[in-house]
């Protein structure tokens, strides 16, 4: 009778086991259909590429005769799921900075941590390393955007349609000197 329970606590045990395995953070991996992480860094590069590569942009660029600098902007999620914007925002960032096409410059709230930084050095740092004002960085262009999700559902079949809308801006003229869009669609069988 023992050997009996001693099996089944056996195997009582061995079906709650969970197995973790690590994977390539590039590998595409989707549970549940939804957006993640993969959808993010896909959409963020191929957008960013289509905006440095466009024509539009290098005109603008070879009129300001300098690189110019891009300020990413807000980014809003209307889709009816809960997606990181910072984090979609940071991937996007990160493909203007390796781009070495355009400068990056600081979003509003690095900006009024990086003032206030500054304003502390007024007070605390000697005057030989504190950092000056005025000397900020202007951003010539920014980029803002919207994820839109449009779904068809029938039986236990559901399509997913993920719209990511990006614009760029001219900041003295508001001018769009970019415009651009790209689509992720799933399909799921529950």
């Amino acid at each position: 009778m023992k050997g009996i329970s001693l099996v089944f606590a056996l195997l009582i045990l061995s079906s709650c086991s969970r197995s973790v395995t690590r994977v390539n953070p590039d590998q595409s991996i989707d549970l549940s259909g939804r957006w993640n992480d993969n959808d993010s860094r896909m959409v963020a590069n191929k957008m960013i590429s289509d905006l440095l590569n466009s024509d539009k942009f290098k005109d603008y660029a070879k009129s300001l005769n300098k690189k110019p600098a891009i300020i990413v902007g807000l980014i809003r999620n209307k889709t009816s799921e809960h997606i990181d914007a910072d984090n979609y925002i940071k991937k996007i960032e990160l493909a203007i900075y390796n781009s070495n096409i355009a400068d990056l410059v600081e979003s509003d709230s690095f900006r009024d941590k990086l003032r206030q930084e500054r304003a502390d050095q007024q007070d605390f740092a000697s005057s030989g390393t504190a950092a000056q004002w005025g000397k900020e960085a202007g951003a010539n262009i920014m980029l803002f955007g919207e994820m839109t999700s449009e779904t068809d559902v029938y039986n236990k079949k559901r399509v997913v349609n993920y719209i990511t809308t990006l614009f760029l801006t001219d900041m003295e003229t508001n001018k769009r000197v970019w415009y651009g869009q790209q689509e992720i669609k799933k399909f799921i069988k529950d």
